[in-house]
């Protein structure tokens, strides 16, 4: 085991989860996702597309806290409490983006036996991705995992 898986569990340990960042890279935005939520509350990981390492980091931090001390989130539910002044919507990931975007998490539960949801956030004007007055940019910079 290298240190940083060393960490990793570490972490979960300590904290609940684990949390990995990840840069822009071509088409992908940047996007940042929970280690350990399901091994540790039993709920799913956590995914936030195309926002800030710190905002993303506060998010996945408040939904561990959130779900370790019994609340629980179901896929289309309106959330508040993540994000100042803005809702987020909880979506169910489907499995074939996993190899794509949550590598440390297929190395956790070797393989794909974990569940994962993306906090889905809208526009600064109030669009959600799927709306049609939301731009092609936006929906480029969150793509919806479901």
């Amino acid at each position: 085991m290298d240190d940083g898986e060393k960490k990793c569990l570490d972490d979960i340990e300590k904290y609940g989860c684990h949390i990995l960042h990840i840069l822009a890279e071509g088409d992908l935005p940047p996007f940042s996702y929970s280690v350990g939520i399901e091994k540790s509350a039993g709920q799913p990981e956590v995914i936030i597309v195309g926002l800030r390492n710190e905002l993303a980091h506060s998010m996945i931090n408040e939904y561990c806290e959130r779900v370790r001390a019994g609340e629980r989130f179901q896929p289309g539910q309106r959330l508040s409490g993540f994000l100042e002044g803005f809702d987020c919507e909880v979506r169910q990931v489907d499995p074939r983006h996993y190899r794509e975007y949550v590598g440390w998490d297929l190395w956790l539960y070797k393989g794909e036996s974990f569940r994962l949801v993306q906090l889905v956030y809208p526009s600064t004007s109030g669009y959600w991705p799927w709306d049609e007055g939301s731009s092609d940019d936006f929906r480029r910079f969150q793509p919806i995992l479901d």
